[in-house]
């Protein structure tokens, strides 16, 4: 019987050709495939790259109110649903979220509307 060490150095003085039918012949001899493994560790991280790249829910945020402040709030109040008290505070406090977790069109339109009611917005 072969050690470990006298193994690796007969696979590594194989040339591709012969490396290739030992993998063959281990596969049928075990009933194992040594690609499946293979494959899913090098698909594993580009599918944490495509799913990082594809963001689906955002965050508008208020950065500032601007020169027209009541304009401003009234929108808020429109977007959100809040009370004027709550919208307010909301805008004076600001940079804060105004709506989280929505699609890249409600978050594009929510921008436009607080940008034209003369508010900084920022989209994460």
């Amino acid at each position: 019987m072969m050690t470990t060490a006298e193994i690796l150095e007969a696979v590594k003085n194989m040339t591709v050709l012969e490396l290739n039918e030992l993998v063959k012949a281990i596969e049928e001899e075990f009933g194992v495939t040594a690609a499946a493994p293979v494959a899913f560790a090098g698909a594993a991280p580009g599918a944490g790259e495509a799913a990082q790249a594809e963001q689906t829910e955002f965050d508008v945020i208020l950065a500032s109110a601007g020169a027209s402040k009541i304009n401003v709030i009234k929108v808020v109040r429109e977007i959100t649903g809040l009370g004027l008290k709550e919208a307010k505070e909301l805008v004076d406090g600001a940079p804060k979220p105004i709506k989280e977790k929505v699609s890249k069109e409600e978050a594009e339109s929510i921008k436009a509307k607080l940008e034209e009611a003369g508010a900084s917005v920022e989209i994460k």
